[in-house]
């Protein structure tokens, strides 16, 4: 029981578009320009509203933001669809406490930002802790005018 939990909730954590940037990093590129620094800003916020739908399970907000195709890997190597997502924000059987993010650089290259950082997570899936530290990378796409994740991967560190 306690493996199928863990899965699950390693799952749910790296499907979820859970972290919000508390300290951004830019790695400066010489081209960088208004509309590429405009486009950070929107990413931040992204990420913070995504950590805002983690705390608080709001499967809306994986519905409007994963992309159709939208995959994540979890710390175990899980495979975890957008469908997937929906459904654990649904079932309220995680609850976050909190999500501290730390170390974040967001990286732009066209419609596609990547998003690279650090999570200190507290948090419970049917009575079971899974509070630790964790590293991850999104990447985002922009559709139509809307950012909308594709991609995302975690791993937990010490």
């Amino acid at each position: 029981m306690f493996n199928e939990c863990a899965v699950l909730l390693l799952s749910l954590l790296a499907a979820l578009p859970a972290f919000s940037a508390q300290r951004a990093a830019v790695r400066p590129r010489p081209s960088m320009d208004a509309a590429d620094q405009a486009t950070i800003r929107e990413i931040v916020d992204m990420e913070r509203q995504s950590r805002e739908a983690s705390i608080h399970r709001d499967a809306e907000f994986s519905r409007r933001t994963l992309a159709e195709d939208y995959v994540a890997i979890t710390p175990l190597g899980q495979v975890t669809t957008k469908q997937d997502t929906v459904s654990a924000r649904k079932s309220g059987q995680l609850r976050y406490e909190t999500i501290d993010v730390s170390d974040m650089v967001v990286r732009i290259y066209g419609d596609t930002a990547v998003v690279t950082a650090r999570a200190d997570v507290k948090g419970h899936q049917l009575g079971e802790d899974f509070s630790g530290p964790y590293r991850y990378t999104r990447v985002w796409v922009r559709r139509t005018g809307h950012w909308q994740a594709v991609s995302y991967q975690a791993t937990v560190t010490q």
